[in-house]
């Protein structure tokens, strides 16, 4: 196992609830191992021209870099939002047996 082989992706959503059945999906059909979900997110940013102050939820999934892009496509179908919030960042370093646990929880 490469640690370069691994990532973990954040998505944000409208909510708890929504992500859980989202990362649920996503853990079925493999594509994470696990979803770390952060229920209360404040977030500020700027949409369409304006500023927006939302409550927010949002998971940490932990993954193969080669299911990112699928990831990215489910987001997009199944989102409520227009432009869903997806970002895969490398893992640098992590417990080997727990990388080998991912790798063997995901499709290859």
């Amino acid at each position: 196992m490469s640690e370069t082989d691994l990532v973990d992706v954040t998505v944000s959503g409208p909510d708890e609830e929504w992500l859980a059945e989202f990362t649920r999906r996503l853990v079925t059909d493999r594509l994470a191992a696990c979803g770390n979900i952060l229920p209360d997110v404040r977030s500020i940013y700027r949409w369409e021209g304006e500023v927006e102050d939302a409550s927010e939820a949002v998971v940490i999934l932990h993954t193969r870099a080669s299911l990112v892009d699928a990831i990215i496509e489910r987001a997009n179908t199944e989102h409520p939002d227009e432009v869903p919030q997806v970002i895969a960042v490398p893992v640098a370093g992590v417990n080997p047996a727990y990388g080998q646990w991912i790798l063997d929880e995901t499709a290859s």
